[in-house]
């Protein structure tokens, strides 16, 4: 028997593709944000494009949808591509998927549960781009949110005026969402510098749903 997913998941993921549009980050601000790419896969049926972000030299943070849709069933790793600080149609790296880690909760009922809506996956060589660290504890409950849409998929958007709570084992933020930012970062200020602390999973009905990185294995 498949588990029935939550009213408001489903909620979520229905009025994704009507939600409002991340603002275009400028291209001036571009060269901050190279370690966020695109997760692009081929040869398999298909999918809306993700977002991702290098947390180590070969290794990107993305949502568990992105690597193995709703059903738990996606992609070999090498048909994945990360592009690496996509912008107008140039990536400052490009490179293939060699393994995929989907949290073991994800889909142990036999469809996706939101709450561990997390993956890693794998590069096959050190991307030539400075990741971006993970946040211990978010320090405050102001964000930013990034990420590819399907809509402009050759400029990065983000928002960074965005409050946050966490309720229900899900970071709740005002900020909006559309399909194709699923798997974006979502940062906070830790000292001078942005780190992220949680990962884009779905709409909800009054901003985005994120998965805390602290769903994801000890280092």
């Amino acid at each position: 028997m498949k588990f029935a997913i939550p009213p408001f998941v489903l909620t979520c993921l229905a009025v994704s593709a009507s939600a409002q549009e991340l603002p275009v980050l400028p291209v001036d601000k571009h060269e901050n944000w190279q370690a966020i790419g695109r997760v692009n896969a081929a040869g398999f049926r298909k999918r809306e494009m993700c977002s991702g972000t290098l947390i180590a030299a070969d290794t990107v943070l993305t949502a568990a949808h992105c690597l193995a849709g709703t059903d738990g069933i996606g992609p070999k790793p090498e048909e994945f591509t990360f592009v690496a600080g996509w912008l107008q149609g140039e990536a400052v790296d490009s490179v293939r998927g060699a393994a995929v880690w989907v949290h073991p909760d994800a889909y142990v009922q036999g469809v996706l549960d939101i709450r561990y809506d997390i993956a890693l996956l794998t590069l096959d060589r050190p991307a030539q781009v400075t990741p971006l660290p993970l946040a211990t504890a978010p320090t405050s409950d102001n964000f930013g949110v990034l990420g590819y849409s399907t809509r402009r998929p050759h400029m990065l958007g983000a928002a960074f005026d965005c409050t946050g709570t966490e309720t229900s084992h899900l970071l709740r933020l005002s900020c909006p969402v559309t399909p194709g930012n699923s798997g974006g970062p979502v940062v906070t200020k830790v000292g001078d510098s942005w780190q992220i602390a949680a990962v884009i999973s779905a709409m909800g009905q009054s901003g985005a749903l994120a998965v805390p990185v602290s769903r994801l294995p000890a280092p």
